[in-house]
Order: C-alpha cells, then structure tokens, then sequence
C-alpha cells in the first residue's frame, strides 16, 4: 500500500525528472540509444491492448486537424522564411511531423479518446509519408528521389506505429485474456515513455552541445519559435477539440509531436541546424504535458478525498 501511495505521488514530476535526467547525463545516453525503438514499440503495444477496433473512425476531428498539420505548416514555413531559412525550417517541421508515438497513452491518462487520438494518429503518419516528398522538395534544401522518401520514412513509421497494432490485434482474437490483462496495465506504459523521454532528450542535448558557439542566436531562435508553435497547436487542437466533443485529443494530436521523426526527417532533408526545433519541441510538448498531467492528478486526489469524506458522513 505505501508503496502504491508513493507511486502515486511521484508519477506528475515522473516527466520533469527523465527531462532533467536526459540533461545531467547526456554523455552517456548514447549507450542506451539503441533501446528507444523497442520501447516505444511496448508502449506502443501496451496502449493500443485497450483498444476496441470497431472504434475506429475517421471524424471531423481527424479531418480538422490534419488540415493544419499540413497546410498549416506551409503557412508558418511562408511566413517565417524571409526573416531566416533554417528557423522557418526548423518551425515547418515542428508542426508538419505527425503525432507522437506516445500522444494515445498521455491522452488515456488525461481522459480524452483513445480510439479517436490512434485513428488520428495513423492518419497523420500515412499522410506524412505520403506527401512528404513534394512537401520537403519544395522546404528543403536538397532534391528528394520520390520512392526513395516514401519508402524511408514508411520504414520509419511503419514498425514503430503499425506493428504494435496488428500484434495487439492479433492477440485480442487469439489470447483475450492477455489481452485484458495486458490493456489493464497502462501504467506500465506511462513509465516505459518516460524512459524514452530520457533517452532521446539526452541525444538532443548532446546533438546541440556540439554545434559551434557562432550558431547560438540561432539556435535560440529556432527554440523559442519551436515554442510559440508548440503553444498555438495545443491551443488551436483544444479549441478544434472541443468544437468536435474532444478537447484533450485534439490538444495531444495537434500538439503532441513525433519528434524522433521530425529530427530524422530535419537531418536527412532540410539544414541540419534546423534539427534543433524540434529538439527543442521536446522539451515544450513535454512540459505542457507535465502540467495536464500534474493538474489532472490533484483533480483526480481531490475527487478521491472529497468521496472519501462524504462516504464516511
């Protein structure tokens, strides 16, 4: 029972402490880099165990939010571009990447749909890799064989987003009661993510400690507008969100980002310097979702101690 009540207490600064982890021992995470694929896939198929296929829908919400994820990114690429390139890059990228591997277990914990955040979040990905081709030949800063870019980044979000999927399908039609007993341990999922955020915020740290001191006005503001775009889709996926009768999964699908991919795609096909948006998108996303999660808890305790009480009278 302590134990549990220590869990409980501990599990809001759980983010805050793998972000402050990843900094202190950046050095080393390059040791354990080798993990982050293979957690996300556990995460990935502890969270869709809870999942009802018939649930699957394509609504407006998808719809809505994938036309800012899209056009939406080509405005802030436009506009930002005559003041500097690599920011406008850096800023594109921030919002054209889809949603996060992990958005479907933050969005369970605050309790928003499950369902609809994974049916957003495939249809972000497979779009991603469908257009990513004529988009970055046009945002970035080489030439881009067509194929060749959808098969490397299909390879990318493929394993990552759809295996998980059809084992956890799988196993719902031919071991129910693992697949139960395995939907019903979502926790576990909860802190294998925060391990990946440990990991990969490490590898982002060390990615901008070796950049050249002439590149920091740069880099901050490839930061701070990595931030300002993180702020705006939580908010404008809130707003969506609500207009749709879901505004926490609206919130995690525009804001939530796959960053793993957007630095990849950063690194492969726009200017290198612009990999530090969303590295840098790492640590706003995960701080906004530090706080919904802080905040939802100590509403969840208070609901708790307010039953508590009033049994008890």
């Amino acid at each position: 029972m302590r134990g549990a009540v220590i869990r409980q207490r501990l599990k809001p600064w759980m983010l805050p402490i793998a972000m402050l982890g990843g900094v202190v021992f950046h050095q080393w995470i390059g040791y354990l880099a080798f993990l982050t694929p293979y957690l996300i896939f556990v995460m990935l198929f502890v969270t869709f165990c809870r999942i009802n296929p018939g649930e699957f829908r394509i609504t407006r919400l998808s719809l809505y939010l994938l036309a800012i994820q899209l056009f939406g990114s080509l405005l802030v690429f436009l506009a930002i571009r005559p003041l500097s390139i690599d920011v406008a890059q850096g800023a594109f990228i921030c919002v054209f990447c889809p949603t996060a591997t992990a958005a479907p277990v933050v969005t369970g914990m605050l309790g928003g749909s499950v369902p609809r955040l994974v049916t957003y979040s495939l249809v972000s990905n497979v779009a991603v890799a469908v257009t990513a081709p004529f988009v970055l030949s046009h945002t970035g800063a080489a030439d881009i064989g067509m194929l060749e870019s959808i098969r490397a980044i299909s390879w990318h979000v493929a394993p990552m987003i759809l295996l998980p999927l059809v084992i956890a399908l799988t196993v719902r039609r031919v071991a129910p009661g693992l697949h139960r007993e395995v939907g019903s341990r979502q926790s576990v999922s909860f802190y294998i993510w925060a391990v990946s955020l440990f990991i990969v915020v490490g590898k982002s740290v060390s990615f901008i400690m070796a950049e050249p001191s002439g590149r920091i006005p740069e880099i901050v503001a490839l930061a701070v507008s990595a931030g300002v775009v993180c702020g705006l889709q939580f908010f404008a996926g809130r707003r969506i969100g609500a207009l749709c009768g879901d505004r926490i999964a609206g919130a995690q699908g525009l804001g939530q980002k796959n960053t793993i991919l957007a630095i990849w795609l950063a690194l492969t096909y726009l200017n290198p310097i612009a990999s530090v948006g969303p590295a840098a998108y790492i640590a706003w996303q995960n701080t906004i979702n530090a706080v919904q999660l802080y905040r939802h808890e100590r509403k969840a305790v208070k609901c708790r101690n307010q039953n508590a009480s009033g049994g008890q009278t």
